[in-house]
């Protein structure tokens, strides 16, 4: 394949999977800069992998692998290096600002979960955003490398702390 094709392809993978970003950038990030920057370093590895991408797979599984491993490595300070850029001009990425706007009308509830999830670990956010997707136990499990069970154990934890803290939440004892 040539360069152009291989740009081409690529452009076209992550504009019909670009909610994946969103999600992502959302569950890690803040504020709107912060989405935008994780969202920017997402791409850029994304855009590094891409010749090893291996067809026969879902484009999906394998962005959501390198989106939740960058991901977790900028929250650890890890990815802080040199930024590279990516040519992206065909590219319409999410716009956080708009999304702010719609989370901001949203509610105390939402606002509310948001915050309850900002304090889970970084494993717990990620199989909450493949839950949320509705991926399986064994997809979540094949992108974040753990087992099935350890998957299946752990989200369902999660839904039980998220529901125990919105509960206490309600009952104002938090």
């Amino acid at each position: 394949m040539t360069d152009a094709v291989v740009d081409e392809r690529f452009v076209t993978l992550l504009e019909r999977h670009k909610r994946i970003l969103y999600k992502v950038a959302s569950a890690y990030c803040a504020n709107a800069e912060d989405r935008r920057d994780l969202a920017q370093e997402i791409v850029v590895q994304l855009w590094r992998s891409f010749p090893r991408y291996d067809e026969r797979f879902k484009f999906s599984t394998w962005m959501y692998r390198i989106a939740m491993n960058v991901a977790i490595s900028s929250l650890r300070g890890s990815s802080r290096g040199a930024r590279q850029t990516v040519p992206l001009d065909d590219v319409e990425l999410i716009d956080f600002a708009a999304a702010d706007r719609l989370m901001g009308e949203a509610g105390d509830g939402v606002r509310v979960l948001q915050r309850l999830v900002a304090k889970l670990d970084e494993l717990s956010r990620a199989l909450l955003v493949l839950y949320i997707e509705g991926y399986s136990h064994a997809e979540s499990a094949e992108i974040l490398g753990i087992t099935a069970t350890n998957a299946a154990t752990r989200i369902n934890r999660v839904k039980n702390k998220l529901k125990e803290e919105m509960e206490g939440d309600a009952h104002g004892s938090r």
